[in-house]
């Protein structure tokens, strides 16, 4: 089966394409193609508080061009969410409409709650230790959404405004900062040991930066990297790292959040499965569909 899924974030847009299969028992979701359009939607809506239209324009013709990819791949279902920035522009749904009458494509805007549960449904945990604890991080431009899960279940799970983006624009005050660090450390206390599980572009790019294949990222690497990436103006890191400008920036405080998530919450190494959103979208559909099927 064919599934096809968009992720509106605030750095980029995302269409992913997946094959999910059925082998000797086991369904295997396999990447088909992965198309990323840096729009920065982000940019407008948390220091203008809404989309501008040029952006807006450049949105919906990256919209209509996805609609076209999907309708040659041909999914049995797709679904389209929008995060963070169209969630604060005050000219989100009008945008939204606007892309319904371009392309046909039908965008959801998630709260931060939602965004957490789907991407949680890429249910890495079920692969690793049962007995261990572990906390989803994933860091967006506009928001992170942590959750955690202990011996399999799901114990808490909160959205906060602290994204790579709104750092960037300096709108990230001291205290939201701080409380999201509280809530690590508080969910994190008397549980034993946690182990990290990162999702998101920029985790993914650290990871292949660090070259640890299947490895776990020990949180003394992740410091270091940062510590390296952060002394460093974006020309150089685009040199130095072979980075694009759209990564380059965001990339040193994506990797700021991480560590200081990690050392509130004391967790010595962070997996990175190199899914996010959109794999979570995948998964929620094909759940969908075979609940439905008689």
């Amino acid at each position: 089966m064919r599934y096809a899924a968009i992720d509106i974030g605030s750095n980029a847009v995302r269409l992913l394409l997946c094959h999910v299969e059925l082998e000797h028992g086991e369904t295997h979701f396999r990447k088909g193609e992965l198309v990323r359009i840096p729009l920065r939607l982000g940019e407008d809506a948390f220091r203008l508080g809404r989309i501008t239209e040029e952006r807006a324009t450049r949105f919906i013709k990256t919209m209509e061009a996805f609609r076209l990819l999907i309708e040659v791949f041909e999914p049995v279902a797709y679904r389209a969410c929008a995060t963070a920035s169209l969630r604060e522009a005050k000219n989100g749904e009008e945008l939204i409409r606007r892309v319904r009458e371009k392309s046909g494509l039908n965008i959801e805007i998630i709260s931060g709650k939602e965004e957490a549960e789907i991407i949680y449904s890429n249910h890495v945990e079920e692969h690793l230790d049962p007995i261990r604890a572990y906390l989803y991080i994933d860091v967006g431009g506009g928001s992170t959404e942590l959750t955690l899960f202990d011996h399999g279940r799901l114990i808490a799970s909160q959205s906060f405004d602290v994204g790579t983006i709104r750092w960037l624009q300096q709108q990230v005050p001291k205290e939201r900062w701080e409380a999201m660090k509280n809530w690590a450390r508080d969910q994190a206390a008397g549980r034993g040991p946690l182990t990290a599980i990162g999702s998101g572009g920029n985790i993914n790019k650290i990871f292949k930066m660090v070259g640890r294949k299947d490895k776990p990222i020990p949180y003394e690497r992740l410091r270091a990297l940062y510590d390296e990436l952060k002394v460093h103006t974006i020309e150089e890191r685009m040199e130095l790292w072979g980075l694009n400008p759209d990564r380059a920036d965001v990339i040193v405080p994506a990797a700021k959040i991480y560590t200081g998530i990690m050392k509130a919450a004391q967790i010595s190494e962070i997996i990175v499965p190199q899914i996010g959103l959109a794999d979570g979208i995948v998964h929620r559909l094909h759940e969908e569909r075979a609940v439905m099927k008689p």
